[in-house]
């Protein structure tokens, strides 16, 4: 019975995986899981905020937060080693996307992510400042 179950719970989880972050410069790749899987948390993964708006649509605007730091849940944990230019890979439903980084800033961590929308699909991630305390690390790349 409970070999069933675990089955189970592990075919749910795969139904809620929707892509990959994929960052050579880091060697991060991790599954992403639906807005409303319950795997989609950042206490065990990369999250998709519910503001996204996924590459599949118009003006396309992403944003993933997760942890830095240590431990195993860090996946941003050498965010703040990226720099302008380098490249971002989602993979969502399928489909390969590509980004490049325009954009690398520091603000407030007050729940809220202040972006210049522009007429290219985009990808914000967002971490917590690895120097600073109460400020989070915001990293804007746009689709190539």
């Amino acid at each position: 019975k409970n070999q069933i179950k675990k089955q189970e719970q592990k075919q749910e989880i795969q139904k809620d995986r929707i892509g990959y972050l994929k960052i050579d410069k880091l060697n991060l790749y991790q599954p992403l899981y639906s807005k409303d899987s319950s795997k989609n948390n950042v206490e065990e993964n990369i999250t998709i905020l519910k503001e996204s708006i996924m590459p599949t649509e118009e003006e396309s605007i992403v944003f993933l937060a997760a942890h830095s730091g240590n431990g195993k849940i860090a996946f941003f944990e050498e965010l703040d080693t990226l720099d302008i230019g380098d490249i971002i890979n989602l993979e969502y439903k399928n489909t390969n996307y590509q980004y490049k980084i325009t954009d690398i800033w520091e603000e407030n961590k007050n729940g809220y992510i202040h972006v210049n929308k522009n007429n290219n699909k985009q990808l914000i991630l967002t971490t917590c400042s690895p120097t600073k305390k109460n400020k989070q690390l915001i990293i804007n790349s746009e689709i190539t």
